[in-house]
């Protein structure tokens, strides 16, 4: 029995899938309230229907997660090294990546846009590789870059709210 298919006209596709949004911030950050910004990111963005994706393993990546499992929502972590059990709690998807910190670019790449909460050489890696390619950067609590695809909020409600009319509106 052949398969039926609705026809969509060429430029109004439906989303097939939800957006993707990357959250990075360092693994063991300075300020514990930090944590605190993170849990409520990802409670936020998965409550919207959001998948995060992380580099998954402690700190503010654990963080997200956690938020994330509370939010109802998915959080992939894409490890550096080569073992699935790095995975902090709450990952509900672990790809061990192998690639060391070069994993920040293919996180970068899978996502439509980035929260990046604090900072870190690593965060710092992952909000260059996103503005050079054109994937905007929400950041909070972390380096204040300029250019037109990084924007600095004061708090973490601010922020999730324009990432997420930002991700509705596509890339």
């Amino acid at each position: 029995m052949p398969v039926s298919r609705r026809r969509v006209p060429l430029g109004e596709s439906p989303r097939v899938h939800p957006p993707y949004v990357g959250v990075v911030g360092p693994s063991a950050p300075e300020d514990p309230r930090l944590l605190e910004h993170a849990r409520r990111a990802g409670s936020l963005l998965a409550e919207a229907g959001c998948v995060l994706v992380t580099g998954g393993l402690g700190g503010v990546m654990a963080a997200v997660a956690a938020g994330a499992a509370e939010g109802g929502g998915q959080a992939i972590a894409l490890l550096p090294g080569a073992d699935r059990d790095d995975a902090s709690p709450g990952h509900t998807l672990a790809l061990p990546t192998g690639l060391g910190e070069m994993r920040n670019a293919l996180l970068v790449r899978v996502v439509d846009a980035v929260l990046a909460l604090g900072g870190s050489w690593g965060t710092l890696s992952e909000i260059a590789l996103a503005a050079r390619t054109g994937v905007p950067v929400f950041s909070v609590g972390g380096w204040d870059l300029p250019g037109p695809e990084v924007a600095t909020f004061a708090d973490v409600e601010e922020a999730v709210g324009t990432l997420l009319e930002r991700v509705s509106h596509g890339r």
